[in-house]
């Protein structure tokens, strides 16, 4: 059997909370759907467990094609074949010659012959890529709330991202087409991280979601952690095949989503389907099946969104003075971390170490990182550790450029690197999940999609710095750390949600602040 404890407790003894409910009705008939579908959800399953890992894959291909520009997109060596060249490319004296260490097709700068264009051709792909992930996340964001739901969105962005993916090694004959289709694997892969991460904590109880939410964590590490490999084992051979070999499995990933990942059964009920609710239920839950009728909720309705259309999520979120609030404190927060989370892999060029072995390290930095999530995950208050990492990966970004200064601290300088990169992933996962608890079920994705734009667009700042910071280290390290230390003390002002239980309306959310006592929550 299930465990029957409710979403939202209700105190018998809590004088204030029976006249609360008294005189709002409608939080009798949203504690009758939670406390049915966490008795049904309550104990994880091996078929829930299947469906987390499954959808949480996702974030592995997602991984790859956001750092693939790494090794995609850089300046090859060369070297001089006659003559004296002198160290610069673009002033080689007449009558030397020379050539690339690696094939002409090695990277987008060799082929194209871009080694001598200016830092805005050279930069638009990957420019061109942030700008498609935030117009993406924009157009997409409510299309998870309203009528296309976690799993559509979630299969449909996979497929985007892995043909644009595809199209991109067999139809980029100039820089342009490129940074087209860039964009295109941008605005595709916009909502995949949201979607999986919301998918996998819908369908597992309230003291499970923590867990099962760095699952995903876990996946994009390992997606980041094969990309050095894979890049390494194509060395010497055409940029194209590092595409290929990354995009191509995705299109095996979304016919399995199609085949055995069910819909989210809180989504399902909040717009009104009840009978599909119920066969999702009968596929993931631990109660048993005979007990999974449509009576099961009794006669009352499930509680229903605010809305119906596709932008009604936003709508939803602008109209509530708290929830606009929440939002715009979670997007400040976000922007900080991204900031750094991906700034730091695109400026490891500016260290003197090898490429493939600086971002085979940060790679795994993420591990350990999803690792301290999911200890701290039920230990500590959202709030502390997220502003306790946030400026831990600060103090560390600024030391970077004070300890760069002295040639025999340089092993110092990578560790410090990689404790900030460690630190901000950690923050990273924890704010997402924070802002997992912080909004009801029937604009959550909307939410957390606006919170990984938030981070997408403090990434978009990081080429520009990146670009600075190899003239002057403390324009890229040292403005990381300051930003992304300021930005994360915006935590103080949202309400904490550990041990929290999910709301599933606007309304709930209210009913549930009020009766926790949080200012921050209504206000």
């Amino acid at each position: 059997m299930g465990d029957s404890s409710p979403l939202l407790s209700n105190q018998s003894d809590d004088q204030n909370s029976s006249q609360y409910e008294y005189r709002h009705p409608l939080r009798n008939k949203n504690q009758i759907v939670n406390d049915r579908i966490e008795q049904c959800i309550g104990n994880l399953g091996w078929a829930q467990v299947f469906q987390c890992i499954l959808v949480s894959f996702a974030w592995a291909f997602d991984a790859q094609q956001t750092f693939i520009s790494i090794f995609t997109d850089a300046e090859p060596a060369w070297h001089c074949t006659s003559g004296t060249c002198g160290s610069d490319i673009c002033n080689i004296p007449s009558g030397a010659t020379w050539a690339w260490d690696a094939p002409k097709e090695a990277t987008i700068i060799s082929e194209y012959g871009l080694q001598c264009a200016n830092s805005f051709l050279t930069g638009l792909p990957a420019s061109s890529f942030f700008i498609g992930c935030l117009i993406g996340g924009l157009v997409l964001a409510t299309l998870a709330d309203s009528w296309l739901g976690r799993k559509n969105l979630l299969m449909i962005s996979t497929l985007a991202m892995s043909l644009s993916g595809i199209f991109t090694a067999l139809f980029s004959k100039n820089i342009w087409i490129y940074a087209f289709l860039r964009f295109v694997s941008g605005f595709g892969r916009a909502a995949i991280g949201t979607c999986s991460l919301v998918l996998a904590t819908e369908v597992v109880g309230k003291q499970w979601r923590g867990q099962v939410g760095v699952i995903g964590f876990v996946c994009f590490s390992f997606g980041f952690l094969s990309l050095p490999g894979i890049a390494f084992l194509t060395h010497g051979s055409s940029w194209r095949e590092l595409y290929m070999w990354t995009s191509a499995p995705a299109l095996i990933y979304c016919v399995l989503v199609f085949v055995f990942v069910r819909e989210s059964p809180r989504w399902l009920l909040i717009r009104g389907r009840r009978q599909e609710a119920m066969d999702a239920l009968k596929n993931i839950a631990t109660l048993h099946q005979s007990q999974l009728t449509l009576s099961f909720f009794g006669e009352e309705e499930a509680p229903r969104g605010d809305d119906t259309d596709v932008y009604s999520a936003m709508r939803v979120l602008m109209s509530r003075a708290w929830a606009l609030r929440r939002l715009v404190t979670v997007s400040v927060m976000c922007v900080g971390i991204g900031v750094v989370y991906y700034g730091m892999p695109l400026a490891l060029g500016n260290l003197p170490f090898n490429l493939y072995l600086s971002v085979t390290l940060n790679a795994l930095s993420e591990l350990p990182g999803s690792f301290l999530t999911f200890v701290l995950i039920n230990r500590l208050d959202r709030r502390v550790a997220v502003v306790g990492f946030t400026l831990l990966s600060g103090f560390c970004s600024i030391m970077v450029v004070v300890v760069g200064s002295f040639e025999q601290l340089m092993l110092l300088q990578v560790g410090l690197e990689i404790l900030s990169f460690l630190s901000a992933v950690s923050g990273l996962n924890l704010m997402l999940i924070f802002t997992i608890e912080l909004f009801p079920t029937c604009v959550r994705n909307s939410a957390v999609s606006m919170a990984r734009q938030a981070l997408v667009f403090g990434g978009a700042f990081s080429p520009p710095l990146v670009a600075a910071g190899r003239k002057n280290p403390f324009i890229a390290y040292g403005v990381f750390g300051v930003v992304i230390a300021i930005c994360g003390m915006f935590a103080i002002f949202l309400p904490e949600t550990r041990g929290t239980a999910l709301a599933d309306t606007m309304d709930e959310e209210e009913d549930k602040a009020q009766k926790l006592g949080s200012f921050w929550a209504t206000h």
